[in-house]
Parts: structure tokens; sequence; C-alpha cells
């Protein structure tokens, strides 16, 4: 009888192996990139710095950051795992390249930022396109989340932020995809860590930063649905949404005033209706009410809307001193007319589903900012966001039901870190995948999904 050590088998280690392609499942993302043309439509616009006889064309240099970034990488150096799989991502630039041309896009400034924005406006309006029912303006109305994130740095413009931490406080915006898929990032503007929270020229740029990565159609009116938290309930800002010509729809938190508390003791009872929790059910313990009519909104923008909701809080929970008889309040505006008050309460509160993405970028690149010059970090960002767009647009293209809302981090434990045997046949090269990997199906209905799409023009 052998004697048993351990709850686990021994394996014994050794290198030189061959054959076998390690983070195989990131050939969905190759794919993706291929399908929707993202790799013609950055190299065109990353054409003015590709030097004379180069070697490595700087399109695919910077997206093989994205793709590095996207399985997991928090900087430059990371696209070594991408070099090591030349049959799946191609001929890779050494560190050094990778480097100089990061240094070359920053020296560049706005003009490179625009570039690569242009470029991603460009596949986005395809992506949406290939998408078709399961894109996120398929109704022909769009909503993008605007909101702030903390990020740790020591690097340059780093500040003490407002929640006693160091680094920078930047502003992000999201595309909604509802709740059958995850979000796309249409914007990210780097700002130092002591940056307002209520700061409107900031969210006046993300805003626009924003509305230029729509579909011309969705670049301004009623279609288009702007929300953020009290960060972004400023009269300059609600301005600027709602000046003529623009007309965007808006549904942004208000911080409770004076005035609205005063507002409030003055609802009666029977002005109070149920609220509905996220399944749009009536939710015990929460009220919504319109208070439109109660406080002054002479200086505020026309047909301006103020929504309140009272509810018990969770158990712990500070009370503040607007809140009311134990009941916290919050409040919105919107300019949307008409419909139920617990409807357009619930469509306020689903902004919540943007701390979802902004946990999606933490776990891809933005948990810190890996180079040291602001200008340098400000490419990292249009890294990171092409990263993301890829990690949302191939579920949105090639999973289906509830795959399509798994997250950064559920998406390379059972896609990407799939591992997969490297089969030379008739002068083509097969990635053939375990049929133990519990998620193999996944990855191959997927891949036969992308594949089906039709080519680029």
């Amino acid at each position: 009888m052998s004697k048993r050590i351990g709850l686990y088998p021994r394996v014994r280690v050794e290198d030189g192996g061959s054959g076998v392609v390690s983070q195989a499942g990131a050939v969905l993302l190759v794919e993706t990139v291929r399908k929707v043309g993202l790799d013609t439509a950055i190299s065109a616009v990353l054409a003015p710095w590709r030097k004379p006889r180069t070697v490595h064309d700087p399109g695919k240099v910077l997206l093989d950051i994205a793709l590095a970034t996207a399985l997991g990488g928090d900087c430059l150096a990371d696209v070594a795992m991408l070099r090591a799989e030349p049959h799946v991502f191609g001929r890779v630039a050494s560190d050094p390249t990778v480097s100089r041309l990061v240094d070359v896009l920053a020296a560049a400034g706005p003009k490179a930022l625009t570039a690569i924005r242009t470029a991603r406006a460009e596949v986005r309006g395809r992506v949406w396109e290939l998408a078709g029912a399961d894109g996120p303006a398929a109704e022909g109305s769009v909503i993008v989340d605007i909101d702030g994130v903390l990020v740790h740095s020591e690097k340059q413009d780093a500040t003490a932020t407002w929640k006693k931490t160091f680094g920078h406080h930047p502003l992000v915006a999201f595309v909604d995809h509802g709740q059958t898929g995850s979000g796309e990032p249409v914007a990210a503007l780097l700002r130092p860590g002591n940056a307002g929270s209520n700061t409107a020229s900031d969210h006046i740029e993300t805003a626009q930063l924003a509305l230029a990565q729509l579909p011309q159609r969705l670049r301004r009116g009623r279609q288009t649905l702007i929300r953020t938290d009290s960060g972004g309930g400023t009269h300059a800002f609600l301005d600027w949404l709602s000046k003529p010509g623009r007309r965007l729809s808006y549904s942004i938190g208000m911080t409770i005033t004076d005035a609205i508390h005063q507002a409030v003791l003055k609802i009666p009872r029977t002005a109070w209706t149920p609220a509905y929790d996220s399944g749009g059910t009536e939710r015990p313990g929460a009220w919504v009410a319109e208070i439109t009519d109660m406080p002054d909104l002479s200086t505020w923008p026309k047909g301006m809307r103020l929504i309140v909701r009272k509810e018990r809080p969770h158990p712990g929970a500070q009370l503040r001193f607007t809140d009311l008889d134990g009941l916290r309040l919050t409040c919105f505006a919107t300019n949307t007319k008409g419909g139920q008050l617990a409807d357009l309460e619930l469509r306020h509160r689903r902004r919540a589903r943007c701390e979802d993405r902004i946990r999606g970028a933490r776990d891809t690149g933005l948990r810190n900012l890996p180079l040291h010059d602001t200008a340098q970090n400000r490419i990292w960002l249009e890294i990171v966001s092409l990263a993301l767009d890829l990690l949302a647009w191939m579920p949105m293209l090639a999973l289906t039901g509830q795959t399509r809302r798994w997250e950064p981090k559920k998406l390379r434990l059972r896609l990407f870190s799939a591992a997969a045997q490297l089969v030379n046949t008739g002068r083509r090269h097969w990635l053939r995948f375990t049929a133990r990997w519990p998620w193999t199906d996944v990855i191959t209905h997927a891949i036969d999904r992308l594949y089906s799409l039709p080519n680029p023009i």
C-alpha cells in the first residue's frame, strides 16, 4: 500500500515543451480586431508616426499593448506574453520599441489622442451595425454614464484626493449596454487627484469626448441620455446639455440643498408613490415624488424636473442632516417629459451599473498609472480604453445569454486563459482546445460567430 502525501497529485515540471499555446482563448480578441477593422483603422491614423523603413507598424504596436492589457497586463512590458505566441499575435515589437512609440505619441499631445479617438469612433459605428439588435442603440436611443474614479499614483500631477489618498481623479464615460450586456468606454479625462467632483468644465469636456465617439445621428437630440451623479448637478453643465441645437436628454443627481429640503417637507403624504426595485416591482420602504413646482427653478434650464426619493436606510448607514424623519433622501433632475415617476427614478438609479464598468476598468490597467509623465499616462488611458472596447465588443458580437454579462476578470479566467494545442496542417494553423476545459464550447461557439461576420471593406 503506497503512502498518500498531500491532497493533490505530484507533477514533475520541466521546460522545453512545444506545440502548446498559452492564453489561446485570446484568439477571440484577435478575431474581433480583424472583423471590426480596428487594426487597419488604427494603422491608418497612426501612419504619420511611422518612420521610413521601420519594421513594426505603430498601429500594431499600440494594439498589442491594448491586447496585453485586456488579458490582464498592467504595464508596457506585459506585451511579452504576446511575443511568446507569434502564431496567434504575429510579430510583436521589443520593449524598447514599445516604449519609444508611447514616448513619441505622448510628445505629439492632442494630435495623437485625436487620431486614436477618431479610429475608435469609426470602428464603434461598424461594431454597432454588426451587432444589430444586440447593439446599445438598437432601439434608436443610447445612455451615456459619466463618473469619476480615484486612481492611486505617485506620478506627475498626482495630488491628495478628497478620500485622503494620493493620485489622480479621472472622469470616465461609458455607454450602457442595458441589463443584458455590459458597457463600453467612450471618454477618459485624466485629472489630478484634487480635481473637483463638481467641476462643470470637466464634465462638459468629458461629455464632448463621449458624444464624439457615438454615431453622428446620436450626438445631439433627446434620443441620447446623459446620466451622472450629483457631481454633474451644476448650472453650467445642465445649461450646456440643454443648449438649443444640442438638446440632449439628461438624468442628473442633485445635492439636497436647503431649498430642496424645505420643499420635501411640504409634500403631502398622498403625493408619494412607491418606488421600484431593480426588477421593476414596488419596493417596500421607498417612495418617490416630484417637487418641480416647489423650489425656485427660474435660473435653471426650462423643462427641468426635480424628483426626490425617500427610503429606509440600510442597517448601519449614516444619516445626513438633510435626511427626513430617519429616511434617506436623494434627488435628481431630468428633462424627460411624462412617464411614471417610479420608472424615471429607476432609470436614474441604474446609473449604478457604471460602478461595474469602473470596477472592470480597474481590473484592466486603471488600478494605477504605470508611466511617469502626464502626457504618457494620457496615452495609457487611451490604451486602457482600447482594451475595454475589445472586452465589450467581443461579447456583444460573439457571446450569448449570460456570458455577455461576464466582466473582464471572468472572461480572462474562463475564456482567455484556456490553452490549446497548435496543429499545423494543410498550410494552416489550428488551435485545438481540450474537451476537458469547462468553457471550450463557449470559446468555439464564439469564434464561429465571429467567423460568420462579414470582413471589413
